[in-house]
């Protein structure tokens, strides 16, 4: 049996998020294969080891209401990342002890946790881990960075305007943001973080009167932030799920209740959207998404799972890249564990899945040189 540290909480803006997807996975991972250990990361930053957690009952696939997420994290053990020797738990004598984890399970939506930081600890650790690298994690967390890749790719994406903090201060800014929104996309636009996920600080704004506060807000979680062009359309996903070779599941369909897909309407709301899986979509449009869904994946240099989201234009019917979720919204009602069951695969097949992608991938590298001892 394997023992897998499930990582979640985190000090980011989706801390709760992260709650409702790891009690997902702890209620559904194959208990006579794995043997998981919860890691709760506080919202300091901070890991405990969380001892025996009741086990969460696994999740009905069309169940309704507001999702149950793990209890707070409690400050109990710490946790430490040990560079080339794993994880270490403090005793209750005060020392410390090795924890035996064969691989880990990051859980953590948003920042310290899907931009590559976690990522980077357990390569140094020397820990397999399940979802993108370093890089893949960096580059898919920053939307304004995905898209210039995208772009030299001839992927399509939504035209953004890039604005960073320090420009806030600087005199005639905002009417030059203005006179530049107006020149290339016009009103209304979306201003949200460069890096936070789950539309957290995320605004539809209508007007320039609006625009100051909009980006106000949208720095609270990030230094940068992209102003991007507003387009009546409809919100497509798709499930990727590989390394080298992924395999790409059937696309989705979102239909928001709310002005747009936010924060309310993904996690408070129960009645915040219609998913429908299939998306109901053309044949050619299918295969785009598909295709589209892959070579994102690829140009970001991804591993493991990725949610794919896409805009297909009301008016015209063209395709847009929109972003890419490298640990998207993991419960049983997600909708990507519900786009692979759609596919065939159940949620406790694709956490298996998971792990196999992480255990394949760490072997992969395990024999990559890391120093020059001459030719």
């Amino acid at each position: 049996m394997k023992t897998i540290a499930i990582l979640y909480g985190g000090k980011s803006g989706e801390h709760e998020v992260s709650l409702i997807s790891a009690a997902s996975i702890l209620g559904a991972i194959d208990r006579s294969k794995y043997l998981p250990i919860p890691i709760g990361i506080h919202r300091d930053g901070t890991w405990y080891l969380q001892g025996d957690l009741p086990t969460p009952a696994p999740e009905q696939p069309d169940a309704a209401g507001p999702m149950q997420g793990l209890p707070p994290v409690v400050r109990a053990r710490r946790v430490f990342v040990a560079p080339g020797d794993g994880l270490y738990a403090e005793t209750a004598q005060g020392g410390m002890e090795k924890l035996r984890c064969d691989a880990a399970f990051p859980v953590l939506h948003g920042t310290f946790g899907e931009d590559g930081t976690v990522q980077g600890l357990l390569e140094c650790a020397g820990v397999p881990y399940v979802g993108a690298p370093v890089l893949g994690s960096a580059a898919g967390m920053d939307k304004h960075v995905a898209k210039e890749l995208w772009m030299r790719e001839n992927l399509p994406v939504v035209d953004a305007i890039a604005v960073r903090a320090e420009e806030m201060g600087r005199p005639g800014f905002l009417s030059s943001l203005e006179r530049k929104i107006e020149a290339r996309f016009g009103w209304p636009c979306f201003i949200k973080p460069a890096g936070s996920g789950s539309s957290v600080g995320t605004s539809k704004v209508k007007d320039m009167g609006a625009l100051r506060a909009a980006l106000e807000k949208a720095f609270l979680y990030d230094t940068k932030v992209l102003v991007e062009e507003f387009i009546p359309a409809r919100e497509i996903e798709c499930a990727v799920l590989g390394n080298e070779n992924p395999k790409v599941f059937s696309p989705g369909e979102i239909v928001p209740t709310h002005e747009f897909y936010d924060y309310d309407a993904k996690y408070r709301d129960p009645e915040g959207a219609l998913l429908k899986i299939p998306a109901e979509i053309t044949a050619e449009q299918e295969a785009e998404v598909m295709d589209l869904a892959a070579k994102a994946f690829k140009t970001l240099e991804l591993c493991g799972m990725a949610r794919v989201d896409f805009f297909i234009d009301k008016r015209t019917g063209k395709l847009y890249l929109n972003e890419v979720n490298t640990i998207p919204g993991f419960t049983a009602i997600s909708m990507y564990p519900r786009m692979c069951r759609a596919g065939g695969l159940s949620y406790p097949g694709l956490i298996d899945a998971l792990l196999e992608l992480a255990f394949r991938r760490h072997e992969s590298r395990a024999g990559l040189k890391y120093s020059f001892d001459g030719e």
